[in-house]
């Protein structure tokens, strides 16, 4: 399969990964300012591959610490299992589940499999907290 005018292979994508790798000197920070520069388009691609771990995704979405255990946890995973959700943290017998849909970062609060809330966008991690610290 070969790419159009406008489509990235994965080798074009592994590249630019590395280059902003080292321009970041892995520093999540960086990394993150480091990809606002890229094309849309190429950074969409990213942030869905396995070229970038799921922390790096949840930092650049929301460009904050997650906790220990989260951080621990997504450093562990492709970003591309995002798409399906990742277990951030359990508080208070609720579990608090990141998830990447349609290139938007989502937040949702599941207590005994039903869900309770869900966020998204920039503020998605903050709001479940918040909700969390206010209902539990």
């Amino acid at each position: 399969m070969t790419a159009g005018p406008h489509e990235k292979t994965y080798r074009d994508l592994a590249t630019i990964a590395d280059r902003l790798f080292i321009q970041s000197n892995d520093n999540e920070e960086e990394l993150a300012t480091a990809l606002d520069t890229v094309d849309e388009e190429v950074r969409r691609d990213l942030l869905r591959s396995d070229l970038l771990n799921a922390y790096q995704v949840f930092y650049y979405y929301f460009r904050e610490f997650p906790g220990e255990l989260a951080k621990e946890r997504l450093l562990l995973l492709p970003a591309s299992t995002l798409s399906h959700g990742v277990i951030l943290a359990e508080i208070n017998y609720v579990e608090v589940v990141f998830q990447v849909e349609q290139g938007s970062p989502v937040i949702t609060l599941h207590d005994e499999g039903q869900v309770i809330a869900n966020y998204h966008g920039k503020d998605a991690f903050r709001n479940a907290r918040q909700f969390i610290d206010d209902s539990y």
